[in-house]
């Protein structure tokens, strides 16, 4: 006679993402992607003044613009980065969220844009993820 005996290892369920981290990893993953192409095609449109301008001033703004281009390129794909994290419930996306949101904070407070709508969506972000945080890991 067999006996069979049957283990079953508990796992811990998936951490679950609340919808607003979704939505806002999203978000940002558009923005993201959208800087991104912007750094492109400010890359390659100056690239092509940098050909047609020869040695006039277009050269050496053709020349600026394509290193600008590659910086934006740079920042866009740093935001996708952040997206991801975002998604995936990364705790240094989290930090770099809530920092991000901090200064944007400070330099509106500066500013004296403290009614302003970017203000306002800035502080309403920063308490949700606040709030939040603990689904991080």
């Amino acid at each position: 006679m067999s006996t069979t005996t049957t283990t079953t290892s508990y796992s811990a369920p998936p951490a679950s993402r609340p919808l607003g981290v979704a939505i806002l990893a999203i978000l940002i993953g558009i923005y993201g992607f959208i800087v991104f192409l912007g750094g492109l095609l400010v890359a390659a449109g100056s690239s092509v003044a940098s050909y047609v301008g020869g040695n006039s001033a277009f050269h050496a703004l053709g020349a600026t613009g394509v290193i600008a281009g590659i910086i934006i390129v740079i920042i866009g794909l740093i935001i996708l980065g952040l997206a991801v994290g975002l998604w995936h419930l990364r705790m240094w996306a989290l930090v770099l969220t809530v920092l991000f949101l901090i200064i944007t904070l400070v330099l509106d407070g500066i500013a004296g844009a403290f009614i302003s709508f970017g203000f306002i969506v800035a502080l309403v972000l920063l308490i949700y993820l606040l709030a939040v945080a603990r689904h991080f890991s």
